[in-house]
């Protein structure tokens, strides 16, 4: 199992950035305000979403999370608020909607972006008023539930092209938190590849402990599109398959397999800012000597007091 220094809740890492939202997480949590957490699909939204609801003063009381865009459109609204009976084909009784059930607790609404118009306006009104009515109800109800969103997508660039309300986008981005993608946590995935063989030797019943090292070559080179999500599914067909007691190259998708990336490569996108680069590549080089700020000084080429200064330039640490 991972260290406890290593994890928060269900959430493991030890590389900057994954310590970077642990300390967003124990600023936030206690303070009753609306979230956004954003990061691609896979990098572990909902346990942030989770881990804020348990430490915060509402962790009493109930969690719902709801994931928007398994919704069809024309039942977001009544999925939220709930409807009277009568309101649309189908409704034959009067139904509670997630506002209700999560009174005084905390309501996770993921893939906020596929939200419709007419929804987007009845939340903006719940965030300003705290009031809300059934779908087919003319009687206002009160709410009392903390709302965190959370989406995949540019959610600010979505609001500038007016094809998500930006009245609303800047109501639910009180506190931001950004997720990392795999690919920028350095040795977390090796970490986190150790976690998930112990998580699932013990559910299968296997004893899955070691790792070779070809094994850890292509793991730590693989560039994960699909996040900690995909490392996860990866991990448990491998113990699932495996006939021993290490974690193999040929118990590894063939993607993984045929990785040709070398390990400690940083992986920039076209456009990267030469700021961005640079802070990139000193988060990195810290991540592969485990936060050493003399040894990645001398691998990079600059000096002690160099490497001092560029870390609280960019706000890099653990």
């Amino acid at each position: 199992m991972a260290a406890e220094r290593d994890r928060f809740d269900n959430i493991v890492g030890r590389s900057p950035a994954i310590r970077r939202v642990f300390r967003q997480i124990r600023q936030i949590s206690r303070y009753d305000v609306l979230v956004l957490i954003t990061g691609e699909s896979g990098t572990g939204k909902d346990l942030v979403a989770d881990a804020i609801h348990r430490h915060s003063p509402r962790a009493q009381g109930p969690y719902y999370p709801v994931n928007m865009g398994a919704i069809p459109k024309d039942l977001i609204a009544s999925t939220l608020f709930g409807h009277e009976k009568g309101a649309f084909t189908g409704a034959g009784e009067a139904r509670a909607g997630m506002f209700e059930s999560a009174h005084g607790g905390t309501l996770f609404l993921d893939e906020i972006s596929t939200m419709d118009e007419l929804t987007q306006v009845s939340l903006l009104r719940v965030i300003e008023t705290g009031k809300y009515q059934r779908v087919g109800g003319t009687k206002f109800l009160q709410s009392d539930a903390r709302i965190i969103a959370a989406t995949n997508v540019d959610l600010e660039r979505m609001a500038r092209e007016g094809s998500f309300r930006a009245d609303l986008y800047h109501r639910l981005n009180v506190f931001h938190i950004s997720l990392p993608p795999l690919r920028k946590r350095g040795k977390d995935v090796l970490l986190l590849t150790r976690e998930f063989l112990r998580r699932y030797s013990e559910e299968f019943g296997k004893n899955v402990t070691g790792i070779s090292a070809e094994a850890q070559k292509l793991i730590g080179s693989y560039l994960w599109p699909g996040n900690v999500r995909e490392l996860e599914n990866v991990v448990m067909r491998a113990v699932i398959t495996a006939d021993g007691d290490t974690l193999t190259p040929d118990l590894l998708k063939s993607e993984v397999q045929s990785s040709d990336l070398q390990p400690g490569t940083v992986v920039l996108e076209v456009g990267t800012t030469l700021e961005e680069a640079e802070k990139q590549l000193i988060t990195r080089t810290l991540e592969e000597v485990d936060g050493n700020k003399g040894e990645a000084a001398r691998l990079l080429g600059i000096s002690r007091k160099g490497i001092y200064n560029k870390v609280k330039k960019y706000g890099i640490g653990g």
